[in-house]
């Protein structure tokens, strides 16, 4: 396995001690760290970046990551410490005011790269028209009511995400047989955790016009019996139909009531596995077979080898943000 990595103009692979690469679903940006060894000879520094600097990483020669250099550490004895982040970090430094009629998800993230100069790669098809909203705060807090949105009406989700410096928007993937994680292969270290603290049984969705609203309920009755009764309340807006309403409540049954299930994992390095990826895990001692989504990953790279952390989930969830 072998890395390059080039800084504006410079080609800084053979000062690089250590490259780590890591991704969150709920963040949007990829984080580059590099330590550098920042001097030859103890004495004189010999590598002078600035800020704003354009980072190209690749590995085994295939472009992983293009990004902005933001920010440098350099220690006395002269190792550095080097942040990039993808162009998606821009979406959390700027804010704005949308006002949004008749437009899908994947046009507010069309019109925002475009007002923005940001560019843009495969921008998936959000479906849901949302009829009237107006959305506030940064850039990445707009996208996600948008997407919230969409989900609530569709339960479906989206990942945003970056290809080579492009903002891009695709569907959650389908689990297949091309990235597995199993024991006694690849897998190093495995943690597993199961909880229902955030468990629902039982929904209960009110919308539509003040003094004639339509009040839903609705109830998984085998998860009630075993797990009593764990009651969310949504309140819906006076356009709310009756329709919608028993749709909301159906879907946020739908996401709720389940075990949450979580893996935090140590594995051999694969590029291509990052947030967003969907993989297929298999362990006798946790006994949790099947298909995970990464809803967090950390790449570090050091000395020839390549290994991964990744937080594994059942499901991909957005980020809740009030809408």
């Amino acid at each position: 396995m072998d890395i390059k990595v080039i800084i504006g103009q410079l080609d800084v692979t053979e000062l690089v001690q250590t490259a780590t690469t890591s991704g969150n679903a709920t963040i949007f940006d990829r984080k580059l760290n590099l330590k550098i060894t920042g001097t030859i000879d103890g004495r004189k520094r010999a590598l002078n970046v600035e800020e704003g600097a354009r980072v190209l990483f690749y590995v085994d020669d295939v472009l992983d990551f293009v990004g902005v250099l933001f920010a440098q550490d350099i220690e006395s004895y002269g190792d550095m410490n080097l942040i990039a982040y993808d162009t998606n970090i821009y979406l959390a430094k700027s804010n704005d005011s949308l006002i949004i009629k008749n437009k899908k998800a994947s046009d507010v993230i069309k019109q925002i790269a475009r007002d923005y100069g940001i560019e843009i790669g495969q921008i998936d098809d959000t479906g849901y028209v949302i009829p009237y909203y107006k959305a506030e705060g940064t850039l990445r807090e707009i996208i996600l009511k948008v997407l919230n949105l969409t989900k609530r009406q569709t339960g479906l989700s989206y990942f945003i995400g970056n290809d080579k410096g492009k903002l891009t928007l695709k569907k959650g993937a389908k689990p297949s047989e091309r990235y597995v994680l199993s024991a006694g292969e690849n897998l190093l270290s495995v943690t597993y955790h199961r909880t229902i603290d955030e468990t629902k049984t039982q929904i209960k969705v009110i919308g539509g016009t003040k003094g004639k609203e339509t009040i839903i309920t609705v109830k998984d009755s085998d998860k009630r019996v075993k797990y009593g009764v764990l009651q969310e309340v949504e309140i819906m807006d006076e356009s709310a139909t009756a329709s919608q309403v028993k749709q909301r409540a159906e879907t946020l049954l739908k996401q709720k009531a389940r075990l949450m299930e979580t893996l935090d994992v140590e594995v051999l390095g694969v590029r291509e596995v990052k947030t967003g990826t969907a993989v297929r895990f298999f362990d006798e001692m946790t006994r949790a077979p099947g298909d995970y989504y990464v809803a967090a990953d950390t790449h570090e790279y050091r000395a020839g080898l390549h290994t991964m952390s990744l937080s594994l989930e059942r499901t991909y969830e957005l980020e809740y943000i009030e809408t």
